[in-house]
């Protein structure tokens, strides 16, 4: 699996010189662009407002300020690594392409979650689902070895349990348990009512109980 560093460095060289859009000199930027990394989330709209005009350094902010958690959900998606950094690779590709054309009637982390959403499904459609080996949460640093073994097998059973799930029930169970979002907040994702997506967690963790038992609320981290 490539470094974070080799997929930022991959996504702003695909985006800012394989599509044309030339990009505009940085150097006027740095100063502004800089500062915008220790201010909190909302500027990312200034940063796209300079992506839109070129802005090769705060495209490159962008990246790195999202890289994580796009990697993250797009591997719970996809259940495959490689697949997930080629997901998110595109997904950067499409910021930079659209920004001249982005609206601000939304956070950009919330248009960029969709578009991240979007990629990983239409991937699901075209590929079968390899379990991801980092599911199930991170790994206990110093584990006994019978119980690391125990933990992997768990984790990988529910992987696989979670890509069978129908495809909404999936991405509403993986928004919600693993990226943490709000119930609305995954509603505006989905273009679903609050009510609609509680409906499918009900259904998802049922037939998740239904195949692994349950513990597999527990390991959702909500119990019903």
């Amino acid at each position: 699996m490539a470094t974070a560093e080799m997929v930022i460095e991959t996504a702003v060289t695909s985006a800012v010189h394989g599509r044309g859009r030339m990009p505009r000199a940085a150097a006027a930027y740095k100063e502004k662009a800089a500062r915008a990394m220790a201010v909190d989330e909302a500027d990312d709209q200034q940063l796209m407002t300079a992506v839109a005009e070129g802005d090769e350094g705060a495209f490159r902010i962008l990246a790195i300020r999202h890289l994580a958690w796009a990697l993250r959900l797009a591997g719970r998606l996809t259940g495959n690594p490689a697949d997930a950094e080629d997901i998110v690779q595109e997904a950067m590709l499409r910021v930079w392409t659209n920004a001249p054309r982005w609206q601000p009637a939304a956070r950009f982390r919330t248009w960029f979650y969709r578009v991240v959403v979007n990629l990983a499904l239409d991937w699901r459609r075209r590929k079968p689902f390899a379990a991801l080996d980092e599911a199930g949460g991170p790994a206990d640093p110093n584990p006994d070895p019978q119980a690391a073994l125990e933990q992997r097998q768990t984790a990988l059973k529910l992987a696989a349990a979670i890509a069978e799930l129908p495809e909404r029930q999936r991405v509403a169970l993986v928004l919600t348990y693993f990226e943490e979002l709000s119930n609305a907040e995954v509603a505006g994702l989905l273009g679903a009512s609050v009510g609609g997506i509680e409906g499918l967690l009900v259904r998802a963790r049922r037939a998740l109980r239904l195949r692994l038992g349950p513990a597999s609320d527990k390991d959702n981290g909500k119990e019903e």
